[in-house]
């Protein structure tokens, strides 16, 4: 059994999609961020960088204890590996992969999380005009990357849906928060249409739906706890036993 450490945010859905393509069976153990279960001392064992999602697996391949796994690219062809699909074995095929599993981590995740932050920010923290328009005009960039890429092929690796599509899709779906327009990405627009009608795409991203809080809607003292928590991290001081 896998159990999948989990919030309901892009890179957790990423790997629940990995899941219900492979038809794995899973546990979704929560880990409110906005409650700050990611900084726990259990949690930080696990993870040491405070992030979710984690994953361990209770049956690793050979046996013996406990596979834990951090960061959802190397969860993704962990889970790949173990499901023997989605990962090509092949040595230009894995590396075609491989690279855009890479560029969404390096690359598009960042960059769009950047985007929808300072998009949302406001005026809470003064101008942030530089920082919207900076990080709005890097995600039509990447669109772009994507779309380009996507001209000749129906996936990002080729003629085969792989992690590099199931890695990248979760952070195109909110294009209208990043400031895009979708119709300006023809060939964008189509992929996203065809991977968004996978069943199990359409599940993996409705796992944990339940959970969310729509922090909107909470008092101002705590909206604030939120983003101070969230935003304003600092490095966590060493414990010597």
């Amino acid at each position: 059994m896998i159990d999948l450490h989990y919030w309901p945010t892009p890179n957790g859905k990423k790997v629940t999609i990995l899941l219900e393509e492979c038809g794995l069976p899973y546990r979704i153990v929560p880990v409110n961020i906005s409650r700050g279960d990611q900084f726990g001392p259990e949690f930080l064992r696990m993870n040491p960088n405070h992030r979710m999602p984690v994953l361990v697996d209770h049956a690793p391949a050979g046996g013996g204890a406990p596979i834990s796994v951090f960061e959802s690219g190397a969860i993704m062809m962990y889970i790949a590996e173990k499901a023997g699909r989605f990962w090509p074995r092949d040595v230009r095929g894995k590396y075609e992969v491989t690279q855009w599993v890479i560029w969404q981590m390096a690359n598009q995740g960042p960059k769009l999380g950047e985007c929808g932050h300072f998009r949302r920010l406001g005026d809470r923290e003064g101008d942030q005009s530089y920082a919207v328009r900076r990080f709005t005009d890097e995600a039509n960039r990447l669109y772009g990357v994507l779309n380009n890429r996507l001209v000749d092929r129906p996936y990002l690796a080729g003629d085969d849906y792989t992690i590099a599509d199931m890695i990248a899709y979760p952070w195109t779906v909110n294009w209208k928060g990043q400031g895009q327009d979708i119709e300006e990405f023809t060939y964008f627009k189509r992929w996203f249409e065809a991977v968004g009608a996978r069943p199990a795409v359409q599940k993996g991203m409705a796992v944990g739906n339940d959970l969310s809080t729509d922090v909107t809607k909470l008092p101002p003292e705590e909206q604030a706890r939120i983003r101070k928590m969230l935003y304003n991290q600092r490095a966590i001081p060493v414990k010597v036993a």
